[in-house]
């Protein structure tokens, strides 16, 4: 199923955006962007709602539609169809007495323009535009799609990085008789009186560059509305690219249990796993999902692999939620879920009936691996869980009961 946010002031006699990505799975530009506007933006003097992964199978199964495309699939959708649900809970959202104005944010292919260039940039292509259905239409707000869109596009193209991703106005007419357009999400919301446009950035660019002027396209929509916004980084490429390659974190069973997303090895082994199979996580990105493949929980970041996690199934208890540590000299209580920054050593305090196993030392005669000073170079690399060979796991039990890990990085 596709999360859903609401952000902003939540006064509702201001207005309110609804900002729609991933609806085709392989169009990785639109669902970043509006992802970003869940992690990375505040609003005032309005309110935005974000659906960032409305195809989230497709995304994961970096498909255009597993099932069909989603986009074609707003006019006429059979209760038999596996995006039934879906579709219907969008409409639902469409169509709220908040909602002022729709974006769907797509990747399309080349370099739209309305005059025949060369083959990547002429009126078939799909790519750095903005799609309305009509010029006008009936609405209480907002009628006026073409000056609305044209308003946005010249916040984009007063910010291009190169003249040949310059943006115009595409209107597809689409009540003259364009069928398969008449099948699609923002047809379907102008005919229900909301305001819709169509965002394309273009396939041709890496994806950074398309989640850069779908932001452009979005805070042109916004000040448009009189939305005030607030991002946590200045809008440039180089920081969209940082944005949205950040390490995150995946926090999993109540917090006890914790996992970065950046320079994971393809396969982590032994992960202790409950034994009813089921694997609860918790993550600040929308984009993040765990799920079943074969023997593995895959871990993915949109439609990029993250690792695979070989289960160990063990009972579970999470009655305990921090130990004593001693982390370069200095004495810290360290709850479990935490990535610790270490420059030389830990050493973890005894505490009653805890055991401790720090993955990839061993010692005959050591069971129980307390009132040690680890160093890097006491632990084998190959059990970190990172290609730097710099974060090892440590993990925590009362016999064969797995109670929670922390995660050791040395710097």
């Amino acid at each position: 199923p596709f999360s859903f946010f609401k952000k902003g002031d939540n006064n509702l006699s201001k207005p309110t955006a609804l900002f729609i990505g991933g609806v085709q799975g392989d169009e990785p530009g639109g669902f970043h962007a509006a992802a970003l506007l869940v992690t990375n933006y505040s609003f005032s003097n309005g309110n935005v709602w974000i659906v960032p992964n409305l195809n989230f199978y497709s995304i994961i199964k970096r498909s255009r539609g597993v099932y069909g495309d989603m986009n074609r699939k707003f006019h006429d959708i059979s209760k038999n169809d596996p995006d039934y649900e879906s579709v219907k809970r969008v409409k639902k959202l469409i169509l709220k007495p908040e909602v002022d104005l729709i974006v769907h944010l797509h990747d399309g292919s080349g370099f739209y323009n309305p005059k025949y260039i060369d083959k990547e940039h002429n009126p078939s292509r799909w790519g750095q535009c903005s799609i309305i259905d009509q010029k006008i239409i009936k609405a209480d707000k907002y009628s006026n799609l073409e000056k609305i869109a044209t308003k946005a596009i010249e916040n984009i193209n007063s910010n291009l990085k190169d003249p040949l991703h310059r943006y115009y106005l595409h209107n597809t007419k689409t009540n003259e008789g364009d069928e398969e357009m008449e099948k699609t999400l923002t047809y379907f919301a102008i005919t229900h009186g909301k305001p819709a446009f169509g965002n394309e950035a273009s396939k041709n660019l890496p994806t950074y560059m398309r989640v850069y002027y779908h932001l452009l396209a979005i805070e042109g929509y916004l000040k448009y509305m009189g939305i005030k916004y607030k991002r946590t980084f200045k809008l440039t490429p180089i920081n969209v690219y940082r944005a949205i390659n950040i390490d995150t974190k995946i926090n999993l069973y109540d917090n006890q249990s914790v996992l970065p997303t950046k320079q994971l090895k393809r396969r982590i082994n032994f992960f202790p796993v409950k034994m009813d199979k089921t694997l609860n996580f918790k993550s600040n990105n929308p984009l993040i999902s765990v799920h079943k493949k074969g023997k593995y929980y895959k871990v993915q970041y949109g439609n990029r692999s993250v690792t695979l996690l070989k289960p160990e199934l063990l009972k579970y208890d999470n009655s305990i939620k921090d130990v004593t540590m001693i982390i370069d000299n200095r004495i810290q209580i360290v709850p479990f879920g935490t990535i610790l920054n270490v420059k030389k050593t830990f050493f973890i305090f005894k505490q009653k009936n805890i055991r401790v196993n720090v993955i990839g030392y061993k010692k005959k005669g050591v069971k129980n691996e307390i009132n040690i000073h680890f160093r890097k170079n006491m632990i084998k690399k190959r059990f970190a869980i990172d290609r730097k060979n710099k974060i090892y796991r440590v993990e925590f039990y009362t016999g064969k009961v797995y109670h929670g890990m922390i995660l050791v990085k040395f710097l």
